[in-house]
């Protein structure tokens, strides 16, 4: 693949990122039956993805601070024996509403996107 469209495909997945970071990380925290922190969280986001995460550990702690922000988790900070106190995530039920109505976009917006791409789109 040529530079240009390396470039290019580094800004598209960016941009599909964006969005489903926030989708899968409330759902990541909602089947948890205990609160986590943020490297239990992104490992939950990268199950079953292999070698091409696109989850950047960096970006990950503006989304839970952003989120937290408007209500969708909830935190505490803990002390840990192996290093500095861990700040653990728990979704609240402002942010189990939220994501039962992003499941419902993500599944429309999917299947438009699938039926246009193998030209069932109409």
């Amino acid at each position: 693949m040529d530079a240009q469209r390396q470039s290019m495909l580094r800004k598209f997945q960016k941009e599909l990122n964006a969005g489903t970071v926030s989708l899968v990380l409330l759902a990541v925290l909602e089947r948890s039956p205990e609160p986590m922190y943020g490297y239990e969280i992104a490992k939950g986001m990268s199950w079953g993805m292999g070698a091409g995460v696109p989850v950047k550990h960096g970006t990950l702690y503006p989304v839970l601070r952003s989120m937290e922000g408007n209500g969708l988790l909830s935190s505490r900070v803990e002390p840990s024996v192996s290093g500095p106190p861990r700040k653990y995530y728990s979704i609240t039920d402002h942010g189990r509403a939220v994501l039962s109505d992003w499941r419902t976009a993500w599944a429309c917006t999917r299947d438009f996107v699938d039926a246009t791409l193998e030209g069932d789109g109409g």
